[in-house]
């Protein structure tokens, strides 16, 4: 057991010992990359309240960040995904499609770039619902579309 758990630690370690590579930032459609200029800390404060105003919840909050600090004693870049929804629109989304519920909640995710920058990314909900070919839930995502727009909006000003 206890050479497992060096074997992973290792693999981590490796891992992110690597620099990081040029790839597409875009791999599903409706991925939306805003790089701004507010440091990693201040995004993700701008982005709670920015949450907040728009009447939605965090749900989640993971950040590989953290969890390397606290378990790896290491220090990495900034990351971390925020889950938001709320529960009128899971409501509405269950009722078009349990399968759908997979989906909940959408995220955000915040990373730090190397120049004290950060970047914020997420998929508009209208692509994360759209392979469902549900018309509820197209008309519930195209709602959705606006109050995460307007939420990345008063997060980058």
């Amino acid at each position: 057991m206890i050479h497992c758990r060096a074997a992973l630690i290792g693999v981590i370690v490796a891992f992110l010992a690597f620099p990081a590579t040029a790839d597409n930032p875009r791999p599903y459609p409706g991925t939306q990359v805003i790089r701004t200029a507010h440091s990693y800390q201040v995004l993700v404060g701008r982005l709670d309240a920015a949450v907040k105003a728009n009447k939605m919840g965090v749900v989640t909050r993971a950040s590989a960040t953290e969890g390397a600090k606290k378990v790896l004693k290491m220090d990495i870049p900034g990351n971390m995904v925020v889950g938001v929804f709320h529960p009128r629109f899971a409501v509405r989304m269950l009722k078009a499609s349990v399968p759908a519920g997979v989906e909940a909640p959408l995220r955000f995710y915040i990373t730090a770039n190397a120049d004290n920058t950060a970047t914020l990314t997420y998929r508009k909900p209208s692509s994360v619902f759209a392979p469902y070919e549900n018309a509820e839930l197209d008309k519930m995502a195209e709602e959705l579309d606006a109050i995460f727009a307007k939420i990345a909006e008063q997060t980058i000003k």
